[in-house]
């Protein structure tokens, strides 16, 4: 039984590997280095970071995350020495360029967040970017919580935001 068995064993784990790198193959959109701005109690927004690289003219269109009820795509820019922040309808991810979201540019804002998080904390985020034919991917990254001595985008007013408008 044994002698019948390993062979079996061998071509499902070869399978299985090749099904592994097919699905890497696949993939549209790297992600690197995604991290989340940790916050105090009671903070009630963060931010959430990170480098997309997409094989093909893409546009990352939105963000999800079981960690606030409210996800958007902001853009922070510097006018007359003045910081403004403005939510965008997508970010474009020109073919084979990484684009970086940080805390002085592209952006996801985590708002009206259910819990603290605690840096060390593992934000799990879905991202949809789709690309210039119309099809959508849907990655699901890990993000991990980082303190950050920089621009604090959790104590910032939102409320006089209009959130409706895109």
């Amino acid at each position: 039984m044994i002698s019948f068995c390993a062979p079996r064993i061998k071509q499902l784990a070869l399978g299985l590997s090749l099904l592994g790198m097919a699905w890497q193959v696949s993939a549209q959109t790297q992600v690197n280095d995604a991290w989340v701005r940790a916050t105090v109690a009671g903070q009630p927004s963060s931010g959430a970071f990170m480098t997309l690289t997409a094989d093909t003219d893409s546009k990352l269109l939105s963000v999800e995350s079981p960690v606030a009820k409210l996800v958007q795509i902001h853009q922070s820019s510097m006018k007359d020495d003045v910081m403004s922040m403005q939510q965008v309808e997508s970010v474009a991810l020109p073919a084979g360029k990484a684009v970086s979201l940080d805390p002085q540019g592209y952006h996801v804002m985590l708002m009206n967040l259910t819990a603290q998080i605690k840096a060390g904390d593992t934000v799990p985020l879905t991202l949809t970017v789709e690309n210039t034919k119309g099809e959508k991917e849907t990655i699901s990254v890990q993000a991990s919580a980082r303190a950050l001595d920089t621009m604090d985008h959790g104590s910032m007013d939102h409320s006089k935001m209009d959130h409706s408008k895109m």
